[in-house]
């Protein structure tokens, strides 16, 4: 099975899955459009195995959290790709970004797009039984106007990002 790249994914199927991968970001926005980008390279060079969504929500992951938090039957683990902007680290790196070491000052203007999702992850991993992981990387150029592409440093992260994914897949089956 290719890896499934929904525009608009429907929270109704989502419980099929064992594994979500969400991609984050905006593509019309330099590196920000990471998450994006990295969907679309699993879809077009890995074949993830059966049990496994990967879509690409774009800046809407909020709204799809809260409606995957409602729901009575949810996926057993969602893994989020996203882009950040971090001190202290190079354009390019990637990280796991645990849920409770998102600095408060953050909760607001971190990239996982429209934050207060900061809690609607919380939840889902501590009261809705579903293990929540995020990859981000270190944004390298974030443009003041629309300019879509990532920077080479961001650009050259996106395997890497695929194999962490395809690791944690294996990791739980």
């Amino acid at each position: 099975m290719r890896a499934e790249v929904v525009k608009v994914p429907v929270i109704a199927d989502m419980h099929k899955y064992d594994t979500v991968v969400f991609g984050c970001g905006n593509v019309l926005m330099g590196d920000d459009g990471f998450g994006p980008g990295v969907i679309e390279y699993l879809d077009n060079h890995h074949v993830l195995p059966e049990g496994v969504m990967a879509l690409d929500v774009g800046t809407s992951i909020r709204d799809l959290l809260f409606d995957l938090l409602l729901s009575p039957l949810k996926p057993r683990r969602i893994l989020i790709v996203d882009a950040v902007s971090e001190s202290g680290r190079q354009p390019g790196d990637i990280f796991e970004l645990p849920l409770r070491q998102i600095p408060q000052c953050k909760v607001n203007d971190f990239s996982v797009h429209e934050f207060p999702s900061l809690n609607l992850l919380q939840e889902l991993n501590d009261a809705g039984g579903v293990e929540v992981r995020i990859l981000a990387v270190q944004t390298g150029y974030i443009p003041e106007e629309v300019q879509s592409g990532l920077s080479s440093a961001v650009q050259a992260a996106v395997p890497k990002a695929c194999d962490w994914i395809l690791e944690e897949i294996k990791r739980c089956p």
